[in-house]
Formats: C-alpha cells, structure tokens, sequence
C-alpha cells in the first residue's frame, strides 16, 4: 500500500482526470478516427494541461521577463543577464523542479488510492527538504563569479552574473515552496485557479520590474530584486487557497510533526527526481558554458541562452501534457488500473507530437518576433534566424520526450529515468556537440546538434522502456528509509 492508512474512501468531487476513467460501459463501435485518437481522453488530458501549462509559463516568465528588461541596458548587460538566467536554471529551477517530482509520484498514487490524509504530509515533508536544499543552493549563488570564472567565461561577464545572482537569492526560497504546492493541487486535478494565482503575480511583476530598472537608482540589479519580490508574492496566495479552500479539507488537515517522519523515506525519491531533471537541464545549459569557449563569446554565449530559454518555453507548452500524463498515470496506478494509465500514456504522446508541430509553426512565422525581445541587435536575430531549422527540430524531441519522462514521474521510476540522461546526453549529445562545435568549427551550430542527438536517444530510451516494462506501484514505509516498489 502507498501509506499506512487513509482518512477517508470518498473521493472528493475535483478529481476529473481520475473520475473520468472509472468503470462504465464502453462504445462498442466507436467511429474510425478514435482508432487514431481517442477523443475523449485527448480533451480531459488538454482541458487538464492548458492550465498547468500557463501557470508554469508565467511562473518562469516573472525570471525571464527579468532578463529581457535588463537586456536593453545594453549588450553586455544582455549577456551577463542571460548567463545568470542559465546559472539559475542549472542550479535553482532545475533542482527545485526535480525535487517536487517526488510529489507526483507520492501524492498522485496517494490520490489515486484514496490515501488523502497522506498528501499534506507529503507536501510538509517535500517544502522541508526545498528549504533545506535552498540553502546550500543560495550559498553557490553568493560565488556565482568565480564559479563561472573557473568554467572559463568572460570576467565581464561572470561579475555581471555573478552581482544578478546575488539578489535573486530570496527568490529560490520562494520557488522551491510554490514547485512543492503545485504539485500537491496538480495530483488532485485542481488546476484551473492556478492560472489566476500565476498571472496576478506576473502582470504585478512587469510593473515593479519596469519601475525598479528605469525609475530608481537599481538600474540593472532592480530586475533581480523585482523577480525575488514577485515570486514571494505567489507563495502566501497558494498557501491561503490551500488552507481555506473547502475540496482540501482531507488532503491538507494542517501542519503536522508526522512530516519529519518522512523526510528520509520522501528524500530518497525527491533526489532521483531531481537527478533526472537536473541531469537533463544541466546538458542544454552546459551549451550556454561552452558557448562561451566559442569566438565572440558575447554573440555566441547570448545567442545559445536565447535558444535555450526559448526550448524550455517550448517545453513548457507541452509541459501540461507531461503534467497530465503523470497525474493520470499515478492516479490510475494508485487505484489498481494499469491499463487505463497505459491508455493515458498514448494519447498523451500523440497530443505532444501535435503541440510540438503547432510551436514549431509559431516559431518559423514569428521568430523575427520573438529574437526583438531580447536584443536590438542585428548580428544577433540573423545569426537566430540561421538557428530556427534546429531548434524546431530540437523543440519536437523535447515534445516527446517531456511526455514520457511525466510517464516516468507518475511511475516512480525517477532512478532508471536518471540513468537514462546521463547515459544520452553525457556519453553521446554533449561529445558530439564538443565534436562538431569545435574540432569541425560548426560553432553554434555544431553545438546543438549534439543536443539533438542526445534528445533523439533519450527519446527512443523512454519509449521502448515504458513499452516493454511491467509498470509499478510506488509504497513508501515509515519504518523504513527506503522506498520500495511493488508490481501490480
């Protein structure tokens, strides 16, 4: 079983995604295109991810509006903000992002198994680990400058990275605490006010940031003070709904000492989670570092950051799709339906494959567009232009890949997903991309090829293993600093 007890066998009222696979009577003729795309699930799984997709887009646009504001001060200005964006996706987002992981796997079995009571414990424990995490991570961040010294970036531009860093450091706090809380409302299907807790925060955010770049005296590090003040305005709005609103009455019963038990049974998967994801964030910002061996590293180091923040909105989009593909998975696991999450699995990979071609059309028309954002400069959005064919291809990968990785989530199988990162993009992408960049002078060019290959190997990987493998049920003991799986 997935805890030691449950406070209740009613399943609450807000859980669509689950209420809509339990048993009924099928269609026994079901029209042809059904066969291609089950319709019905198709529309839960996009009803479920256009919310999470806009929440965690606007949550990582209150960073990166950050970035395209201070970028206008100035080339350099540009580079250092971009670099410091990367620096924080490497070592904040990445991290805190795997860590909440746990909690799809924990909490959406939990919910599936109807062990409610289990999921606020779950939550306290996870938000016990962020901040603890938080710490050490805030401390990297003081030495931002000689870290990146060290890796070989410019010294212009690690100082001004290295002085972003340091007023962003309130901010990690903040965003290991909303990832947690948002995995706990996203295993329960409560998903659409989520939309209107990310936007008030983004849209206060462009007002603050905006005044404290241009009308005080902060000038450039007024866009990290503004990003660290805007993300802890989110926190106690997630924290109030949590608390009052009335669906959550038996999964958050309040604070409870019962969380510390758990803390070292829940660490065990949060840091296989956050392996796989930061094994997986580190090799697209390692291209941003090498980048910056390249000649002009100014152009080179601004023009790959660009590409990269402009992947991971990519991968947002279909990040929803991920989401509801763990959440359904997980949910289905949880209460003893392998094949309905198998079901789950497929339509989420079809719908992927579709969103990723609409992005990739969006980029092609718009990317003129989209380059001004960031820079004014001319050498910059032609050299980006050169860059769209890859980066379309590298966003469709992506597209797959996030889908089945949200599989792995909701599995529990974080520990054979970070094995498969490291092995895809560590022992083939990023030799190929050091191959092509610099032996063969492929610069930019060569570097995300590599990462193309990487994402095509880690692609295939998770494919044949969710296709072939028996899938598990994840059980947690208390007794024991372990976590266990159990075949259904």
């Amino acid at each position: 079983m997935l805890a030691c007890r449950s406070s209740s066998g009613t399943l609450p009222h807000y859980a669509p995604l689950l209420e809509a696979t339990t048993d009924r009577e099928e269609n026994t003729t079901p029209r042809w295109w059904n066969k291609i795309l089950d319709l019905d699930e198709a529309k839960r799984q996009l009803l479920f991810s256009l919310p999470m997709f806009l929440t965690n887009l606007f949550y990582y646009l209150i960073t990166l509006v950050s970035v395209m504001f201070a970028g206008h001060l100035g080339t350099l200005q540009l580079a250092g903000a971009t670099l410091a964006n990367s620096w924080f996706s490497v070592t904040g987002l990445a991290v805190m992002v795997g860590l909440s992981g746990a909690l799809e796997t924990l909490c959406g079995q939990g919910f599936g198994a109807k062990e409610y009571r289990m999921l606020g414990i779950y939550l306290q424990s996870s938000c016990i680990i962020s901040l603890i995490v938080s710490v050490f991570i805030s401390i990297i961040w003081f030495y931002t400058e000689p870290i990146l010294v060290l890796l070989h970036q410019s010294r212009d531009i690690a100082r001004t990275a290295g002085l972003y860093m340091r007023f962003l450091v309130p901010g990690i706090f903040a965003y290991g605490f909303l990832h947690n809380m948002l995995r706990f409302l996203q295993t329960q299907s409560a998903v659409a006010p989520l939309m209107i807790f990310s936007a008030i925060p983004l849209l206060i955010h462009i007002l603050i940031a905006y005044a404290m770049i241009y009308w005080t005296d902060l000038g450039f590090i007024g866009a990290p003070v503004a990003a660290s003040i805007s993300l802890w305005i989110s926190v106690p709005m997630l924290v109030m709904y949590i608390k009052y609103a009335k669906q959550f009455k038996e999964t958050w019963q309040g604070f409870s000492v019962e969380s510390f038990r758990y803390i070292f049974v829940e660490l065990k998967l949060s840091l296989l989670s956050a392996a796989m994801v930061c094994l997986e964030y580190w090799a697209m910002e390692v291209l941003v570092f090498l980048a910056g061996l390249l000649p002009e590293p100014t152009i080179t180091t601004s023009l790959i950051a660009i590409c990269a923040n402009t992947e991971l909105i990519a991968y947002l989009v279909t990040y929803g799709l991920s989401a509801a593909a763990s959440t359904r998975v997980s949910n289905e696991l949880g209460a003893g339906r392998p094949d309905r999450a198998k079901h789950a699995k497929g339509v989420s990979i079809k719908l992927s494959l579709l969103l990723g071609l609409c992005f990739i059309l969006a980029l092609e028309f718009g990317h003129s567009f989209w380059i001004q954002l960031f820079s004014d400069s001319a050498t910059i959005k032609k050299e980006f232009a050169s860059m769209a064919p890859l980066l379309a291809l590298s966003i469709l990968l992506d597209a797959v890949q996030g889908v089945l990785s949200g599989v792995v989530r909701g599995i529990g199988w974080q520990h054979l997903a970070a094995c498969i990162n490291l092995a895809t993009y560590y022992l083939i992408g990023l030799p190929i991309s050091c191959l092509l960049g610099f032996k063969y002078n492929m610069h930019v060019k060569g570097l995300w090829i590599g990462l193309i290959c990487g994402l095509a190997c880690q692609s295939g990987t998770l494919f044949i293993l969710t296709w072939r493998a028996k899938w598990n049920k994840v059980s947690v003991s208390r007794d024991k600093d372990e976590a266990q799986q159990r075949l259904i």
